[in-house]
This record gives C-alpha cells, sequence and structure tokens, in this order.
C-alpha cells in the first residue's frame, strides 16, 4: 500500500510540473513498466483528478486544461503509507523535491488541525535513520504502534517469529525504530517481564487495550535497540583489539554489531602506548564472515579469543597466499 500510495501522490507532483508527461518517462521514473502506470492514471482518475490521455508517438498524460485539480483526501494510515514510501525513495534518489518531508508538508496542509497534529505526534514516533526502506510493513500496524507509543498504552499483540510460530504477546511499547533496512518495535514482554525486540514486518495483529503504563527510565529507544543487537546471545563471543582510529573501525564494525572502548593492550607493549588501540567485542552465530572483516579494517588487529577465530584466519590467510602465488597462462604453449 505504501508503494501505490507514494507513487499516485508523486505522479500528480510530476503532471502539475509538467505541460505534458510520457508514459515511457513515468515508468522509468517510478521503474515500473506501462501497464502500472496507466493503473495509477486511472486511480487518479477515481479521485476527482482530471487528466487526459494525448494518443500517439509523442502522446502521454497531462492535466486538463484550465481545471481544478481537487485535493486528494488521506486517511491516518495513508499518510503513514506515504511517509513509509517516501522514506524509501528518499534513501535511493538524490533529488530533493521528493524528499519525504516535502510530501508530507503538502498534505498535512489539506488536512484538518487536529488529525494533522495527530500525524505529527505518531511520525515523531516512528521517525526513520537514512538507512530505513528495505522491508514493506503495513501503515495500519505501523500507525497503531506509534499511537500506542505516544499515548503508553498496553497492545495485544499477535507475531509471527522466524522460525514461523505464531504467538500472542501482550506488551509496553517504547519505540519503533528503523535499524538497517528493517523496522523494530522495542517492548517490554509482560509474560516475560523482559524487553523485547519485534520485527514490524512479522506483526500479525495489534489492538491496544484500555491499560496504560509507566514510561521506562532509561536510555532513547534507538539506542537500547543497537545495544542489544551487540549484546545478543549468539554462539560466539568474540574479542579483538584493533589498532586504529574510531572511525575507521566503525566503518567495518558498526555499533549494532561491536561494542567498542579503548583498549588495555597497549599498556601491554609500552612502545605503542601511543597508539589508539580499542577493544571491540562481537557476538555473533557464525566466524565465517569475519576474517574479510579483519583483512579489510588493514591495520593490526590481535584475536584475544576464540581460539577457533585463529583457525578461520589462518585458513583465509593460506587461500589468499594461494591465489597471490597462482601463475594463469593465458596462452599456454601446445606441446
Amino acid at each position: 500500500m505504501a508503494d501505490t500510495t507514494a507513487r499516485t501522490l508523486r505522479l500528480l507532483e510530476l503532471l502539475q510540473s509538467s505541460q505534458l508527461r510520457t508514459v515511457a518517462e513515468l515508468a522509468d521514473r517510478f521503474d515500473v513498466d506501462d501497464r502500472t502506470v496507466r493503473r495509477d492514471v486511472a486511480r487518479l482518475g477515481t479521485l476527482g483528478v482530471p487528466v487526459e490521455t494525448l494518443r500517439g508517438r509523442y502522446g502521454g498524460y497531462r492535466l486538463a486544461t484550465g481545471q481544478r485539480v481537487l485535493p486528494i483526501m488521506f486517511s491516518s494510515a495513508e499518510v503513514v503509507a506515504v511517509f513509509l514510501g517516501l522514506s524509501r525513495e528518499q534513501v535511493a534518489s538524490s533529488e530533493p523535491e521528493i524528499a519525504a518531508q516535502t510530501a508530507l508538508a503538502k498534505i498535512k496542509r489539506a488536512l484538518p488541525t487536529a488529525d494533522a497534529k495527530r500525524i505529527d505526534t505518531v511520525l515523531e514516533a516512528i521517525a526513520p535513520s537514512p538507512e530505513s526502506g528495505g522491508v514493506s510493513v503495513d501503515p495500519g500496524v505501523m500507525l497503531s504502534l506509534a499511537d500506542a507509543v505516544d499515548r503508553r498504552a498496553v497492545l495485544d499483540l499477535r507475531y509471527l517469529d522466524s522460525t514461523g510460530i505464531a504467538s500472542r504477546r501482550t506488551i509496553h511499547p517504547y519505540g519503533v525504530i528503523a535499524h538497517s533496512d528493517k523496522w523494530y518495535l522495542l517492548a517490554l514482554d509482560t509474560d516475560q517481564q523482559e524487553e523485547r525486540t519485534f520485527r514490524v514486518d512479522r506483526i500479525r495483529s495489534v489492538r491496544s487495550t484500555s491499560d496504560t503504563f509507566a514510561a521506562p527510565q532509561k536510555s532513547d529507544p534507538k539506542q537500547r535497540l543497537v545495544d542489544r543487537f551487540a549484546e545478543a546471545d549468539y554462539r560466539w563471543q568474540i574479542v579483538l583489539h584493533i589498532r586504529s582510529s574510531e572511525d575507521q573501525i566503525r566503518s567495518h564494525l558498526p555499533a549494532s554489531v561491536a561494542r567498542l572502548e579503548r583498549s588495555q593492550y597497549a599498556r601491554q607493549r609500552p612502545q605503542d602506548s601511543a597508539s589508539a588501540w580499542h577493544r571491540a567485542e562481537i557476538h555473533a552465530q557464525s566466524l565465517d564472515w569475519l576474517p574479510a572483516v579483519i583483512a579489510a579494517l588493514g591495520c593490526e588487529v590481535v584475536i584475544e579469543r576464540p581460539e577457533e577465530l585463529r583457525s578461520e584466519v589462518s585458513a583465509a590467510a593460506r587461500r589468499l597466499f594461494a591465489s597471490a602465488e597462482f601463475r594463469f597462462d593465458v596462452n599456454p604453449r601446445s606441446g
């Protein structure tokens, strides 16, 4: 829904900004086929927007001359859908005119004051990071979650976990956060009395109850989400000592992957006392991806634990060395 609503809004914007838009141009702009463009134009027609079709080789679509474009009325869920759709598109584009903030400002000007204020409150609860937008979510679910976060309302949640097992939870929602290409809900699971993270795209239904809860006295939800990823109870607990700047390390090991602090390793080696050594603690389900990261860091790295990582790195080094030693004769001589 988010993509369709956002695309329809952008189509109207494009038609208003030019005397004529061809089918091929619109299809290329939206990265869709011609049939989808025609359906979007038809959707504008059902909303009362007078769009004319010009036939022929140089034909296309334009707004009817002298006609006043009727306002498009959006429900709260549709405004959230536009927000989600345009946020994804903004990540993939450098065109400032399609920024989600600009589009939302235009929509909110057409909304009643009370509705516009409610939308502002909801969008503050689900403000995305620049990385967000890869996985589609139900705008209605997002609206319910964000509204519950704002009101501190207890939620009845039906959830499908990574193994496909469905469950019903009673939760206290703390925040809806975009991380990488997914949306997450940070909440207290009241049955387990433990803070949990839920993938929003796996939420099958959500119902707000009449009960409320007190706000937790903790750091902001986004930072807590990152900390939970870094501290997850995975199979391996890796500790590396890295001689590099924090910015360089973070470019390969973000905060959601590794906890970083200044290392005591340099004190054990007086000749390195002036160097920037950092201790990185990583929780991971597997080790096979780490040799490539260690190589990409391009600096001194000391493995504290586990011993199995040393074997992984040694094996990767042998493969690289063999590749460097191999010579391929592109013009072999026949015997």
